[in-house]
């Protein structure tokens, strides 16, 4: 099975320390384990940190994690190439390259500006995470508080989900509102993901989906991606476990159909691995899935149904 994990953090945490390496480092995500742990197709997000934030712009964050996204990738053009559509993948598998899939994490860095959107695109950047934790121009974020929770996309938000449809960008939903998430499934005329996120009957987590949520992205083409965070596995949970992971995986098949989950597993971002440990964890997590999915259903998870998105809203 080859595995395509629609969310990390890696490229943040390269950025921060230059110092480590791409190949093999100690982050959670390297090149030596996503050869060794058969990866298809890594989506590296660059993702637009508070922390970052408090002294510079988030558009300049933006622009030096895209440069050393571009530095990693040339120093190891032999191992990992960039992909913009299922055709560049296919063409990386055959000559034995890993993937690399860009995507962005929060779009405050729009700030109303429509041409940046247009810009990223121009970058590679083929998968926009919309919201993070906090209001922008686009929308809202997931909140307890009932009244920010069911805020829709502000007028602007909806002409950039127009404008991403135009361009054939992958509008991801994970940490935005419940009214954003239902906004976006009426405006988008292709389908959405939530690329990093969990079962909100499972745990009563702000960031996970209820189940009329889960049934929307699966009647809409769309998927999630599991994501293995402990907080949004088990409420009260210390640790990711891989039992956790498949409990989940279970209950979206049934809410939103086996064509519509994935992996997002969110590596680097988290701050707890559990049982995976780091990407290697991976190669664990399949062969407890084959007591629960079908080998057919193990290949969907893994890769079919985010190159069937990936088609859909690409077209090639």
């Amino acid at each position: 099975m080859r595995i395509i994990d629609m969310h990390c953090d890696t490229l943040i945490e390269g950025w921060r320390h230059p110092e480590r390496s791409f190949v093999d480092g100690d982050t959670s995500i390297n090149l030596k384990l996503l050869k060794e742990n058969d990866s298809l197709v890594q989506f590296f997000a660059m993702y637009l940190s508070r922390q970052e934030m408090a002294t510079m712009d988030p558009y300049d964050i933006l622009k030096g994690i895209y440069a050393y996204y571009t530095k990693v990738m040339e120093d190891n053009r032999d191992a990992i190439k960039p992909v913009f559509s299922v055709q560049d993948i296919e063409k990386n598998r055959e000559a034995g390259i890993l993937s690399a899939f860009l995507t962005v994490e929060d779009g405050v860095f729009i700030n109303g500006k429509m041409e940046r959107v247009e810009e990223v695109y121009d970058m590679g950047v083929r998968l926009l995470t919309l919201l993070w934790g906090y209001e922008n121009s686009v929308g809202y974020p997931c909140s307890d508080d009932p009244e920010i929770h069911q805020k829709g996309l502000k007028p602007f938000g909806i002409e950039v989900v127009e404008r991403m449809n135009e361009l054939g960008m992958i509008i991801d939903v994970s940490h935005m509102s419940e009214g954003g998430f239902y906004d976006v499934a009426k405006y988008s005329k292709t389908p959405f993901v939530a690329s990093h996120s969990c079962a909100r009957a499972l745990c009563n987590n702000k960031r996970n989906l209820t189940d009329d949520q889960l049934k929307t992205l699966g009647n809409t083409g769309g998927m999630v991606g599991i994501n293995f965070e402990c907080s949004f596995l088990k409420q009260g949970s210390e640790h990711a476990t891989i039992e956790q992971i498949i409990q989940h995986l279970a209950y979206m098949k049934n809410k939103a159909g086996i064509e519509a989950i994935g992996f997002g597993s969110d590596f680097d971002g988290i701050d707890d691995n559990g049982e995976l440990v780091n990407y290697s964890g991976f190669s664990r997590l399949l062969a407890e899935m084959e007591k629960t999915f079908t080998y057919d259903e193990i290949d969907k998870i893994c890769s079919l149904n985010a190159l069937r998105v990936i088609k859909d809203v690409i077209g090639k």
